[in-house]
This record gives C-alpha cells, structure tokens and sequence, in this order.
C-alpha cells in the first residue's frame, strides 16, 4: 500500500498549484498535447478509447497499457510545419507484481533562429527545444476496468530561457469485450513548474479532462471512435474581430447575433473529435477523422478545403507495423506522422 500513498502524495502536491484556465496561449508546456501517434492523428485527436494492445496509444492514455505490450518497442517521428521536426520513442515492461509500465521520451525540436536587433544587425544563431520523459503504470482491476498513470518530468529550453516541470496524468478505462466497446475518462497534465522561465512568473501547465469513446461493428470490420475534449471547460470559442464569417447588419453595419441554438450547438460541437477505421484485414487498416474545433479555429473563409479532416493507414509486415496518419491543420500544408511499432523479443533467440 505503501505505493499508492506515494502517488495520492504527488497528485495532491501537484494539485496544490493548479488553477483553471484559459485554453490557446494561456499555459505552458503546450507541446504536451502534441499528438504522439500516427494512428492518433489519422483518426484526428490526441488520445484513443481503443483496448486492442496498440503501445502507442498507450502514452496519452495510460489505462490502455497491458501485459500484452511487454518488450513492445515504439518509434513515431513528426516533420511538423517549417523547420519544426518531433520525435516519440516508448518502451513497455511488465513486472507480475507491480503491473505494467511504459517509458516513453518525447522531444520538440524548433529548429535554428538568427538573433538580431530592431535594426536587423545579427548576432549570431540559438536553438529552442523541449523534451519530456514520461513513466505510465496501469493495473487491470478486474476484467472490465483498468486504471493508469504517467509521470511526467518536463526541460523546455528556448533560447537562454529554461524552465523544468512535473506533472501527472491520471485515467480509467472501461472495456467491454463481448460488445466491442471501449470508454476512457482522463485528467491529464496536473502539475506545476518547478523552476520557471523567468523569477515569479509562474504559468499553468494545459490541464484537461477528456472522455473517449470507441464501437466496433460485431459484422463488419469497421470501429467507430468519438472524442469529448476539455470538459473542464464549456465555451471554446475564440471571437475575432476581423472573422470575415461575421454577419454585419447593413444598416447599422453592427454584427449580427447568432442564433440561440445555433450558437449553442457550435460551442457543443467543439469539444467533439469523429474517426472512423477501417480493417479489412487483420494486417491492414484505413483511417480517417474529423476535428470540428480544428476546422473552425484555423480554417480560411473563402476556401476552407480539407481544413480538420485527417487520414491514414497502417500494415504490417513479418514482424513490424507501420502507420502513417496526415492532419490538415491549414492550407499552407498537412503534417506527416509516421510511426513503427515491432516487439524486441521478436528478434532475441531463446
């Protein structure tokens, strides 16, 4: 028992600093919520509701790791937008008396940036950079329900400003084997700068409550997922005064109010994410999703094209699986995820 008081410890220590906020430029850390799984981000979110032994669902939500990944070994690499590259790296182990457990490195690289004055003379160039190092535990309460955790320390260095971080995720897992459906209830990034950026400037780490949901069809090879984000806040919406969508009254050539319902089923609908994946075969599966706060937050009026959709696919062949997810964030371009999982023991000869 001696364990779990040591956890109930950090999770009120954490607590003790956390305050609620904002979300979009209001906390630290953001990179944290970076999607970390091609098959994630081909299904449009930054976690899964699916219990089927994926290792790389497994670092954003912690219940979903099992004794089935033991020696799983992950890669998943990100050319982001400009010279902005990501990397996840996750490794599960499982002990009989302990549990499971997941160790993963995640790592933001901005890229190279020229120092220069007000008058464009330059100095010289610095990097920017973050890393977190993440230890998520699970433990199948019966065979229904699992519980988990990741602790998390953080590094953000950008340019001479460094600031260190903790913070804990915490998730439960309901999966129904026979009917094929899966929910999953996480609160995640609970934590607190250790050492800030500057002297008493304190920032927020992007706390979030989430809940996902996931239905396979029992005669068709076809699974359904729905994503709920941020229930910790209700009203998601960004009001921006130059929004060409606005309807202006031409004769007051005031804005025109929305409509009740309207404006209630828009806050409604961002925190939903839709995927659907296909899997004809065993070894092959094709994904797609839809984000609708994506799509509204960054979409361009008058050609809003694929803006929140996503896609991919994933296969394996002989002892590696390989998944490639693409977003659409904007018009300017898609990042490329690509992730490959394999089992060490695979390759170790008895």
């Amino acid at each position: 028992m001696k364990r779990y008081h040591i956890f109930i410890f950090i999770i009120l220590f954490l607590l003790s600093d956390f305050s609620y906020s904002q979300i979009g430029g209001n906390s630290t850390y953001e990179f944290l919520n970076l999607t970390n799984s091609a098959r994630v981000s081909a299904l449009g979110g930054d976690f899964l509701a699916i219990k089927d032994n994926d290792i790389t669902l497994a670092l954003s939500n912690p219940s979903l790791i099992t004794d089935k990944m033991n020696n799983d070994l992950s890669f998943s690499f990100v050319n982001y937008f400009s010279d902005i590259n990501m990397g996840f790296v996750s490794y599960s182990k499982t002990f009989e008396k302990y549990g499971s457990f997941l160790a993963s490195m995640q790592f933001v690289d901005y890229g190279r940036f020229t120092y220069a004055d007000e008058t464009g003379q330059t100095f010289g160039k610095f990097v920017a950079n973050e890393y977190a190092f993440n230890i998520g535990w699970a433990r199948q309460l019966d065979s229904s329900f699992s519980i988990g955790s990741n602790l998390k320390t953080i590094y953000s260095c950008l340019e001479t400003y460094k600031s260190y971080g903790i913070a804990v995720d915490v998730a439960a897992t309901y999966n129904n084997s026979k009917n094929h459906f899966t929910s999953s209830l996480i609160a995640k990034n609970i934590g607190r700068q250790i050492k800030t950026y500057r002297d008493g400037n304190k920032e927020p780490l992007p706390f979030e409550i989430q809940i996902g949901l996931s239905k396979k069809l029992e005669k068709a090879p076809v699974r359904f997922s729905i994503l709920i984000n941020h229930l910790e806040k209700f009203d998601l919406t960004y009001e921006d005064p130059n929004n060409p969508e606005v309807k202006i009254d031409p004769l007051t050539d005031e804005p025109l109010p929305e409509k009740k319902f309207e404006k209630i089923a828009d806050k409604v609908m961002r925190h939903f994410v839709f995927g659907g994946e296909l899997m004809p075969t065993k070894n092959f599966s094709i994904m797609f999703g839809y984000n609708y706060q994506r799509r509204k937050e960054l979409k361009i009026a008058s050609k809003v094209s694929t803006v929140g959709f996503s896609w991919g696919f994933g296969f394996k062949i002989s002892k590696i699986n390989f998944s490639y997810g693409r977003a659409t964030y904007h018009l300017e371009g898609a990042p490329n995820h690509i992730t490959i999982t394999t089992n060490i023991s695979n390759f170790i000869k008895e």
